[in-house]
């Protein structure tokens, strides 16, 4: 007598079935294959191209005076008047140079500008990673209207694969809790399918990629 099954059982039968077949894995090697195809671009040109195609902004320095000095022209550009930087690294830097910023979240409804580190910069897409494993936290690369990134030549790798691989090796089996990628500024069309910059957070980001800070 045949059995009397819908499709529905049918379908939960066969996974049934399935979960209980053992079988060699098809792709022992999966996560030892690249995900895309090599490339030739220098990571650091490559990077800029993507970068700036989302409307982000890229700035190479050789040193830290580099770097501040291109900090003061964008704060005489934009106004800023309330800078917030929470990175000790970052703080001294400052310092040194007599570049006015807050130190705490003081007036922090108020905030400009906010500078922080990044755990790696990914050339494939123009993207930066960061953490709240820095003292930036989560609130200093979101509230303010603009977000200014700092990372070495050493972060800058090529594919998420290698950002992760970055993450692991510094902090070891301590991941922080909170990994995001930010690519370019805040966006969104849901209002009339027109583009809005700014819409969830930061309308303008600057990524500097500075090779000593000394």
């Amino acid at each position: 007598m045949q059995e009397n099954i819908t499709p529905k059982e049918l379908m939960l039968k066969r996974i049934r079935k399935a979960l209980l077949e053992k079988r060699d894995n098809p792709y022992p090697n999966l996560e030892d294959t690249p995900l895309y195809k090599p490339k030739d671009e220098i990571p650091e040109i490559l990077f800029a191209e993507q970068l700036t195609a989302v409307a982000g902004n890229f700035i190479y320095c050789e040193n830290g005076i580099e770097f501040v000095e291109n900090l003061l022209q964008l704060a005489d550009r934009y106004k800023w008047r309330k800078i917030y930087c929470w990175e000790p690294e970052l703080q001294e830097l400052l310092s040194n140079y007599e570049f006015p910023f807050y130190q705490t979240d003081k007036d922090f409804e108020h905030a400009e500008a906010g500078i922080t580190l990044c755990e790696a910069l990914v050339a494939r897409n123009g993207s930066v990673m960061v953490s709240n494993g820095n003292s930036a936290g989560r609130r200093l690369s979101i509230f303010p209207h603009h977000h200014i990134v700092i990372a070495r030549t050493g972060q800058m790798v090529m594919d998420l694969r290698d950002a992760f691989k970055l993450i692991k090796d510094k902090y070891g089996a301590s991941i922080p809790s909170m990994i995001s990628t930010i690519t370019g500024p805040s966006r969104t069309a849901d209002i009339e399918k027109t583009l809005v910059l700014g819409a969830h957070g930061p309308k303008e980001l600057f990524v500097f990629l500075v090779d000593d800070f000394n």
